[in-house]
């Protein structure tokens, strides 16, 4: 993937983990040579709880100080984002940036902002030092409790299959949730840490969500949405446009021949294949009104993660030279993809509220980095939790299609939970 512009230019050593690192201090971009060893994992050190950290292929972001929330309103979302960019470039911030989330339904407030000051860092996985394991979880006793029942949510899922026999439509992604409780105060930076540290070559995020009725963030207090995506929704550089679709997926096995046995599997399963061009259709789709050319490569591709093994496709496209769309007009056009809801997309809705007894909230929307050029990342927002307080809300999904069978659905959204329950050292087994 392409290395993004730059965000922020000045040429501070690298910040050492907190108390004591100088609020605004910054980075060189990502992607430029840099002297120090640890630039990206000093970022990841210094996140404490409100902040706003991101990591992505390209680059590492960190801020912690003053920021100017995006307002909720009738406008386009991509329209109030520049609006608030420009804001904050007339008022003297030379390369503003928007750093945040968006939920599933886009009608929602977003948590999104425009930090008043960036750390930008080179990726996680050019740093050596990721490679170094993280603290231990603090020792916790957790209760846990699914929502659904695993059971329920098989049920669900054969009622679904059961209408898309009748031909009533062809996929839905159907979600279920883990409420996880500890008795002591959740430790988000060692959980951060351990995502990060286990897949450093996706997208890690920490971010606050703690929304009030008009829209406005909760800095520092409130929710935080963390997790460690492996799915790139969409990135712009310039003219240049990068999509990564991925749908159809089998957990991995800890046992090599095993797992080359999965995913060999996998590539070659009719049913994954199939759920997976639905997919790259839509994106295909969604893209071909924004680019002047597009390349949709033929057979999708593996790869992995600590927990899944996913089939994948990279888009490539390319933008008119002027009246180019931002990244985040060409996300929200994406968004939802058949990968996160289903397809035809307005029934996939319907069935979503009927048989999810939850709000997705941020789940399966996106989170992401943009500039004031229109330039930046989005990613779908899956493996991964919100927390509050003690409690933490785990959201994993399947892809339902008409070959579907209801216990390998729930055991996939069981692997997918993994990654987190890693994080916290529980299990879904857990009780208390």
């Amino acid at each position: 993937m392409s290395t993004a512009p730059e965000i922020a230019s000045a040429t501070a050593a690298v910040p050492a983990p907190r108390p004591g690192r100088p609020a605004g201090t910054a980075l060189p971009a990502a992607g430029a040579a840099h002297p120090a060893v640890g630039a990206a994992t000093a970022l990841l050190d210094a996140y404490t709880p409100g902040a706003r950290f991101l990591a992505t292929p390209t680059r590492t972001l960190l801020s912690d100080g003053p920021a100017r929330e995006v307002p909720h309103g009738e406008a386009p979302l991509s329209e109030r984002v520049a609006d608030t960019l420009a804001a904050a470039r007339r008022d003297g911030q030379p390369r503003p940036v928007v750093i945040g989330a968006v939920p599933f339904d886009q009608s929602a407030p977003a948590a999104l902002a425009v930090p008043e000051f960036v750390q930008d860092g080179p990726p996680l996985a050019n740093d050596p030092l990721i490679a170094l394991p993280a603290d231990l979880p603090t020792a916790a006793t957790w209760q846990v409790r699914p929502v659904p029942e695993p059971e329920v949510y098989g049920a669900g899922v054969a009622a679904v299959v059961e209408r898309m026999w009748r031909g009533e439509f062809s996929k839905v992604v159907l979600a279920r949730t883990l409420e996880l409780t500890a008795d002591a105060p959740l430790d988000l930076p060692v959980m951060l840490q351990r995502l990060a540290r286990r897949d450093p070559s996706g997208y890690t995020f920490a971010l606050p969500t703690g929304v009030e009725a008009d829209g406005a963030v909760r800095t520092g207090e409130g929710r935080t949405l963390l997790g460690a995506s492996p799915e790139l929704l969409v990135s712009r550089r310039g003219n240049k446009v990068v999509a990564n679709p991925l749908a159809g997926s089998t957990p991995r096995s800890e046992d090599l021949a095993e797992d080359v046995r999965r995913a060999a599997a996998l590539l070659a399963s009719a049913k994954d294949l199939h759920e997976h061009a639905v997919v790259v259709d839509a994106v295909h789709g969604a893209l071909a009104p924004y680019c002047t050319a597009l390349d949709v490569p033929a057979k999708p591709t593996l790869i992995r993660t600590a927990t899944m093994w996913h089939l994948s496709t990279t888009v490539t496209g390319t933008l008119p030279e002027e009246g180019a769309a931002s990244a985040l007009e060409l996300a929200s056009a994406l968004h939802p993809t058949p990968a996160v809801c289903g397809t035809p997309t307005l029934t996939a809705r319907q069935v979503i509220a009927e048989t999810e007894p939850f709000d997705r909230g941020f789940f399966t929307g996106m989170i992401g980095w943009g500039d004031a050029d229109g330039d930046g990342e989005w990613v779908v927002t899956i493996r991964c939790a919100e927390a509050e307080e003690r409690m933490l809300r785990l959201y994993a999904g399947a892809g339902v299609v008409a070959a579907s069978e209801p216990e390998a659905e729930t055991a996939e959204t069981g692997a997918k939970f993994r990654t987190f329950l890693h994080a916290v050292g529980a299990d879904e087994g857990s009780r208390g």
